[in-house]
């Protein structure tokens, strides 16, 4: 039999079918064992590789939406603005303070205030009042005595 009548026949044939072929023509299977095992570890590869991908857009994606030294992720900025109010309430209910205009500003847990007092008993009195809300990890207090 010609080669070319050999691939005639061969052509319309599964894969197994094809080794079937193969083996009862008496042909060696060797190179062709060898080429299935070098596509099989091409795709085992190829997963790999994808699934990479797939893990290194996956840590990016959370590393974009993370806090910075410069810029709060989203969590940070409510737990701010809560401790920012639970301050602002805390000292506009004070009688002693409450004539002050105490500004308020918070930053990841960092309460700065500043504004104007009319004695360091009053800078002290705030002071405590923000060291005593929850979340509060440090004070900047800018209050100034005139």
């Amino acid at each position: 039999m010609t080669e070319a009548e050999n691939m005639t026949e061969v052509e319309d044939m599964t894969g197994i079918e094809v080794m079937t072929w193969i083996k009862r023509k008496g042909l060696s299977t060797d190179h062709l064992t060898t080429n299935l095992q070098k596509g099989v570890t091409v795709m085992k590869k190829r997963n790999i590789v994808i699934h990479f991908l797939v893990l290194l857009m996956l840590i990016a994606t959370f590393a974009a939406c993370a806090a910075t030294s410069t810029r709060e992720s989203s969590g940070e900025y409510i737990d701010d603005s809560v401790i920012t109010t639970k301050v602002k309430s805390l000292l506009a209910a004070d009688d002693f303070l409450k004539s002050f205009q105490i500004s308020v500003v918070t930053y990841q847990g960092t309460v700065q205030l500043s504004g104007f007092v009319n004695s360091q008993k009053a800078v002290d009195k705030a002071g405590e009042i923000v060291m005593g809300v929850k979340g509060v990890k440090s004070l900047k207090n800018s209050l100034i005595v005139k």
